[in-house]
């Protein structure tokens, strides 16, 4: 981190990278954001870091904070960070690959750029400002565009030796694990992502529908909608039933643009209660969509207190 000195008015920059959408923010050194922003991921990931690079810039801007006043942008990406400033086990982000994505970002920016898991990022967020206030033990499931997990123990975070703790999706069931075609997202992820739930209606229907309207099906009674989403709830319900056997969290929290829904809960407490487990606490998410942008902030607040108290040593 170039050695500037931190001040009242300096900010720092949240990212939640996904593979359809972005959405940023920008925050003051107490942790309050200012500004957010959503678009849509560049297809097939082009020029994604102009992107990223134009989203901070019109942050900035639209905050009224100059850039030289950001003092570190932490981006939290659906994939594992490999120490080479990129990410790897990242099947559904596009135009990354093992180049020094960081480097190129800093270069551009004039600050330090942090790379973290997004659903160790929304763990993060949930830490700090939802259910972690009142826990200590949780994991955050999330289910969208993929499927990953969050682990915090003892107040921490639980990245495991290679950074790839959580990596539910490789889990060895929901789909023929041993398939070749499964390896790349992992057996459970081609059952749970939001493409397979979408394809499961389209199955039954040979209509093609996105996941939230199939959703909004379920909730008018449409009867392959429900059934839909009772299979997304019963992969779940065996997902939270073996996550429990290993860490035995003190709660699962759910999040991401599928796990978030509400109406997921019912079916799976119903499956799980079926699996004979009665007294599971499994919730929804208290930060909804802002959990990783929040979780990604704190990860460069953080790293703005180390490398301040680096430079008074």
């Amino acid at each position: 981190m170039n050695h500037t000195t931190v001040k009242h008015n300096d900010y720092v920059v949240g990212i939640d990278l996904g593979g359809t959408k972005i959405r940023a923010g920008i925050a003051t050194l107490d942790g309050l954001i200012v500004a957010d922003m959503k678009v849509a991921t560049n297809p097939d990931g082009f020029g994604l870091i102009e992107q990223l690079v134009g989203l901070v810039k019109n942050l900035c801007q639209s905050s009224g904070v100059p850039l030289n006043r950001v003092l570190a942008t932490a981006i939290g990406g659906a994939g594992v960070p490999n120490g080479n400033g990129s990410f790897h086990l990242a099947p559904n982000l596009t135009g990354i690959d093992d180049a020094p994505f960081t480097q190129a970002l800093a270069q551009q920016l004039g600050h330090p750029v942090i790379l973290e898991n997004d659903v160790n990022v929304a763990a993060i967020g949930e830490l700090h400002y939802g259910v972690g206030l009142g826990v200590t033990d949780f994991v955050y499931i999330s289910v969208g565009t993929g499927i990953g997990m969050g682990i915090v123990a003892n107040g921490q975070l639980v990245r495991g030796s290679s950074g790839q703790a959580g990596e539910v999706g490789f889990l060895p069931f929901g789909t023929d694990p041993f398939e070749p075609a499964h390896h790349v997202r992992g057996p459970l992820e081609e059952m749970l992502a939001g493409d397979a739930l979408a394809a499961r209606y389209t199955a039954a229907t040979g209509e093609q529908l996105p996941a939230t309207q199939i959703f909004t099906r379920a909730t008018a009674g449409d009867p392959q909608a429900i059934a839909a989403i009772d299979e997304e709830a019963h992969w779940l319900a065996i997902t939270v039933i073996a996550v429990k056997a290993i860490l035995d969290p003190q709660v699962f929290v759910l999040g991401g643009g599928i796990g978030s829904r509400k109406e997921l809960l019912p079916g799976i407490r119903t499956w799980l209660q079926k699996l004979g487990a009665h007294e599971i606490d499994i919730r929804s998410s208290e930060l909804g969509h802002r959990a990783p942008v929040a979780g990604a902030v704190r990860l460069a607040l953080n790293a703005v207190v180390s490398a301040t108290e680096g430079q008074q040593r």
